[in-house]
């Protein structure tokens, strides 16, 4: 036995106390340290590091104070074995220190000069890594004036983690057990954060998604583990008092959460984007989805919890390309002295996968998250993270409901569906428990205004033949026992309805096998073929966003399969930018094509009077273009075998000075509502800019004058009813507080900007195909970015399904306005 531990011994009566009498193992590499928060005759901390094979202790009446100014007693008891570090209980009545004892904090230390001479000098100066200690501290032994026990003080000493007292007290803000978690190892060595490139922080940013798998890594050792949160993901834009919080699908939830938004002002966090989930716990302090849903008002501030676990980009660089261990240990340093109990930092988990999965189970969590250690940060599913499910859970979209039975009010069950890879809303079953009053009179309150006359169903024989009908935009999470051949669910159950997730984007969630080596060169973007060679990669081509000339390529490389549809058999023009965003810009309709291999001329030429006009069909060319520096790719409105007669009109809403977001919304809908009068079909995409593009198929019926001046007709009808929305002329001063439509478009060898084509513009803002349902949600014209758009790649091209099969020839339309072909 250790002699320092016999007045330990001789305090104690082993038989009555659950005290451990000695034992537990020195460590071999760092030095552990422990704090007992001990509620005896008064609460006080107990402060204990490792040292010659026992632990020093210190009694710390008020507990430590990352403020510098604040000296708090310590009070040297006696050395304690180092088994006592797992020591949480009751010390029972009579007993010395009888009370109660949670482990408030643990981990490691190092002293910073030789401990044994510090200690004899009375200051002794180290290091301290735990769940809630951080940084550099210091023990001074003051002068007794015969005490039985020595009298010492406890002083932050001023580092990075140093705080204010009136800013943060770690014993009131953090007052919990860390004995559940997994001990801390020693402290990452600082990431070498020079290695991340400097970049001006996005304004918008996706996050990492994680994939469904079957099965836990078999290299589990690569990844580390978290729990998988019952909430809402949440990305925090901080820049000083910029304070922004957005859902994953890029939603400005600010206003729903500014508690939270207090909180983090509170903390005083650097500038950066910040990953993590919002939770309300229950009773029993597990994740509760149900309790979050009637979390976001002011009545409850206090419930929300933000679990944070990565940070993309900090103080001015762009951390996606650092590995992950990298990005947290970084994350780590900035929580040190910022935790507190609504933002918290994501803990990893220190088992075998399956051991935490069956203890995740077991405790009415929904499951755990895995990530490759090594994994970038990429704004998609890259299969790097994982999420391995309790059981079967997922989103799905509300298509109708049927009728109450018994005593129930509302409804009676919800109708359910998901979209297929052709964008038809399958049925998937029926959801009928879950509910209670309050969310039964919500989720009918929110269907009343939902009522549709025909099913947003594919046809099956599974749905009730008395259901009624709802546009599909509400979004449900249900949990179930299993998937039936059919493809239905069984035995529903209700949890919530996801208001951070798109009806458009919901699928069907298949379970994958784990990429036990996922090809890290695409996790950023697309993959490059090995024939492609890229000059001057690492150029930067847009200051705001940071993208480079590789960043282009790779975005074009990832959406080249939903841009293709858009530019195969229609003639192109090529805008190129070798000096980037705000440099010179060239526009080629004609050009040499040499140098762009998959670039095609078309022959024989579509104009006579001048060379082939160009063609973009294969992914070959479109990178190859990208190459070239060409980062806009334009369209007309004709195919090359029909090209003499249009198979689309487009209309574009080009905002003029004081135009407000929502006043070209309205006008979106203003200009479909008119073209419904008219029977014509009409289909929506972002511009990239600052307008949106309102599309027409047509069947080719009609030469180029007929339908410039069919869609000069309608312009000047809109402008002629709304004359204070709309103008028919062109020109910066025609414009002002209105919005002009522009039918030029519609002229022969006239261009549109291609659909996923990125644009010249500072952001490099996207065009995008969208819904009209979900134009009222739509943030900006240049929502979607280079940067972001991997969010959008599971919806893709979705929105516009219909588009070929819903053409229809102009001759009805014209004959509606009383419009006359050939007329001048």
């Amino acid at each position: 036995m250790n002699d320092s531990l016999k007045t330990y011994k001789a305090k104690r009566n082993f038989t009555i106390t659950p005290e451990p009498i000695e034992g537990g193992e020195a460590g071999s590499e760092a030095l552990a340290f422990v704090i007992q928060k001990h509620w005896a005759s008064r609460l006080h901390y107990d402060f204990r590091l490792e040292l010659d094979g026992v632990m020093m202790s210190w009694a710390v009446p008020k507990g430590p104070s990352y403020d510098t100014h604040d000296k708090r007693m310590a009070v040297h008891v006696e050395d304690h074995p180092i088994s006592y570090n797992d020591f949480e209980g009751i010390i029972p009545p009579k007993q010395y220190g009888a009370g109660k004892v949670i482990i408030w904090d643990k981990g490691i230390w190092r002293p910073l000069d030789d401990p044994h001479k510090a200690l004899k000098d009375g200051n002794l100066k180290f290091e301290i890594h735990g769940h809630k200690m951080h940084g550099r501290w210091v023990l001074v032994r003051m002068k007794g004036k015969g005490e039985k026990q020595e009298p010492w003080l406890l002083i932050k000493e001023n580092d990075e983690y140093a705080r204010a007292a009136e800013e943060f007290s770690v014993v009131d803000e953090m007052p919990d057990s860390v004995k559940a978690l997994p001990l801390p190892t020693a402290a990452s060595p600082a990431p070498a954060l020079k290695d991340a490139p400097k970049a001006e922080m996005p304004e918008t940013l996706s996050p990492q998604l994680a994939t469904l798998v079957d099965a836990p890594p078999a290299s589990a050792g690569d990844w580390l583990f978290e729990v998988k949160f019952d909430g809402y993901r949440l990305l925090a834009r901080i820049d000083g008092a910029d304070i922004r919080l957005i859902t994953r699908n890029g939603n400005d939830w600010t206003h729903k959460l500014q508690p939270l938004r207090k909180q983090l002002a509170k903390l005083k966090f650097p500038p950066g984007w910040y990953d993590g989930e919002i939770v309300v716990h229950d009773e029993n302090g597990r994740p509760d989805f149900g309790l979050l849903q009637n979390a976001f008002n002011e009545d409850n501030p206090g419930d929300i919890v933000y679990f944070l676990f990565d940070v993309p980009f900090h103080k001015g660089r762009d951390l996606r390309d650092l590995p992950l261990e990298q990005r947290r240990a970084v994350l780590r340093e900035i929580m040190a002295g910022r935790a507190s109990e609504n933002v918290r930092f994501s803990t990893a988990l220190n088992a075998p996968p399956q051991d935490m999965i069956a203890a995740a189970c077991q405790m009415g969590l929904e499951g755990i998250i895995g990530k490759r250690k090594d994994s970038r940060y990429t704004a998609r599913r890259a299969g790097t993270w994982i999420k391995l499910k309790c059981g079967q859970r997922q989103e799905f979209v509300i298509g109708g409901y049927t009728d109450p039975q018994g005593s129930r009010t509302g409804f009676g069950s919800l109708l359910l569906g998901t979209y297929d890879k052709d964008g038809k809303l399958q049925y998937a079953g029926n959801v009928g428990s879950g509910f209670n009053a309050a969310s039964l009179q919500d989720l009918t309150s929110k269907m009343e205004r939902l009522v549709a006359d025909k099913s947003p169903f594919a046809p099956s024989r599974d749905i009730d033949k008395k259901a009624h009908w709802l546009k599909p935009t509400l979004v449900a999470e249900v949990s179930f026992g299993e998937w039936t051949h059919s493809g239905l669910i069984r035995h529903a159950v209700f949890q919530g309805l996801r208001k951070d997730k798109r009806a458009a984007g919901i699928t069907r969630e298949t379970p994958q096998h784990v990429k036990e080596k996922p090809d890290m060169q695409t996790t950023i973007e697309g993959k490059l073929p090995k024939s492609l060679k890229v000059t001057n990669p690492d150029r930067v081509i847009d200051k705001q966003s940071g993208a480079t000339k590789i960043t282009l390529i790779r975005y074009y490389a990832l959406v080249s399969s939903l841009m293709l549809p858009h530019l195969k058999g229609r003639p192109v023009s090529l805008v190129r930018a070798p000096e980037g965003v705000g440099g010179e810009l060239f526009f080629q309709k004609h050009a040499e094509v040499s140098r762009m291999p998959g670039v095609k001329q078309l022959k024989p030429s579509l104009d006579p009077d001048h060379p082939p006009m160009l063609e973009v069909p294969t992914e070959e060319g479109l990178l190859s273009a990208a190459q070239m520096n060409v980062v806009e790719l334009h369209t007309q409105n004709a195919s090359a075998t029909t090209y003499e007669k249009p198979n689309r009109m487009v209309f574009d809403l080009d905002p003029g000075k004081n135009v407000t977001w929502d006043q070209v919304k309205e006008a979106a809908q203003l200009m479909r509502a008119f073209l419904t009068e008219l029977e014509l079909p009409a289909f929506l995409k972002t511009s990239g800019g600052k307008g949106l593009h309102v599309v027409v198929p047509v069947k080719p019926g009609y030469g180029w004058d007929d339908v410039k001046a069919f869609s000069q007709a309608i312009v000047a009808h809109m402008a002629q009813t709304i004359p204070d929305r709309f103008v028919v002329k062109s020109g910066p001063r025609n414009r002002v507080g209105k919005i002009f439509i522009d039918y030029l478009r519609n002229g022969r060898g006239a261009t549109t900007v291609c659909a996923w084509s990125a644009r010249t513009r500072p952001g490099l803002g996207i065009s995008v195909p969208i819904t009209w349902d979900e134009l009222d949600g739509l943030q900006s014209a240049d929502q979607w970015t280079v940067a972001n758009v991997h969010a959008r790649l599971d919806v893709g091209n979705t929105p516009w399904d219909d588009y070929a099969k819903s053409a229809k020839g102009l001759a009805p339309a014209m004959k509606r306005m009383g419009f006359k072909p050939g007329q001048d």
